[in-house]
């Protein structure tokens, strides 16, 4: 709950570095940058564990269309809509992990994903706009860090399986550096605003250092604390980012969600919250793993001697 009520509260402070002429991709370059460099420099010693693999690659990339995505519409388009646009996530997660991870897609699990659909459907359908498409671009990256999200969360997987030895500080310096490189990138391109003037500046740097070290912080205990949780009981917990960005939108932007827009994020949250009953569900009727043999008790004497001469 700690976790995703910072995510739940991030797009503020990225809100007042824009009114301060940073603009959303440099405040995401920025801020993934210092969060890539605390966790170096607290853990370093788990530098060991980090190995090239291409996977990394690709998940550094995955987290930076996430972060780039999330930030940069928060800061242009109502929080709300973006976020839950970006929690389409069990739609694209199940596409995902069907191709990367050989998942088989059930109907249970085909089902909610055009329920998740579905509640975007009728979140962003209107009579003047026509197609149910998103608005504009914040919206659509929104939609984008929400697909960049899902693959973040299937690689994680993926690299998990690939590199078992592998520390999970070291997969968050390898998602906030992929972050702030890709950002760094898409910063050229975008027009910027007029830069932070003189006396802005502390502030500005006590913003950034300060996010990146609770965004940092905030993954490590995500990453360590998810697993020890119950996969349905943690995809629960994570949807409280709804309600606290739903409060932190109403109360510091003046955002109100129309009832279009309650009835679509309705849709996401219950096609959620089935997910993690239909996990439940699958894992009570799975057989118990049998126990282990001990085959010591089965050997013939000779082969016990033989085998502890061995060892």
């Amino acid at each position: 709950m700690l976790g995703a009520s910072v995510w739940g509260l991030v797009w503020y402070p990225m809100r007042m570095l824009a009114a301060m002429g940073l603009s959303g991709t440099a405040a995401s370059a920025t801020t993934s940058g210092a969060a890539c460099i605390f966790v170096l420099l607290a853990k370093r010693r788990s530098l060991s564990t980090l190995s090239w693999h291409w996977l990394l690659v690709a998940l550094g990339v995955a987290a930076g269309v996430t972060n780039i995505g999330f930030v940069w519409g928060a800061i242009h388009g109502q929080v709300i809509r973006v976020l839950l646009l970006f929690y389409l996530t069990p739609a694209w997660t199940a596409i995902f992990a069907h191709f990367i991870l050989r998942e088989r897609l059930t109907r249970a699990g085909a089902t909610l994903s055009l329920l998740s659909l579905a509640g975007a459907v009728t979140m962003l359908w209107s009579p003047e706009i026509g197609m149910p498409l998103p608005a504009d671009l914040a919206e659509w990256a929104g939609l984008m860090g929400g697909m960049g999200f899902a693959m973040s969360n299937v690689l994680v997987v993926k690299v998990t399986r690939t590199l078992p030895g592998m520390k999970p500080e070291m997969r968050t310096t390898v998602i906030f550096g992929g972050a702030a490189l890709l950002a760094s990138v898409v910063t050229l391109f975008e027009p910027m605003p007029a830069p932070p003037g003189a006396a802005q500046l502390p502030v500005v740097a006590f913003i950034v250092i300060g996010l990146g070290i609770v965004l940092a912080v905030n993954n490590i205990i995500v990453q360590v604390r998810l697993a020890r949780v119950p996969a349905n009981r943690a995809s629960i917990i994570m949807l409280f980012e709804l309600v606290v960005t739903a409060l932190s939108s109403w109360l510091f932007a003046g955002e109100v969600p129309g009832p279009r827009a309650w009835a679509g994020g309705a849709c996401i949250v219950v096609a959620c919250v089935l997910s993690a009953w239909v996990h439940r569900q699958g894992v009570s009727r799975s057989p118990p793993a049998p126990e282990p043999l001990d085959i010591t008790e089965r050997e013939p004497e000779n082969e016990k001697k033989s085998t502890c001469a061995m060892v």
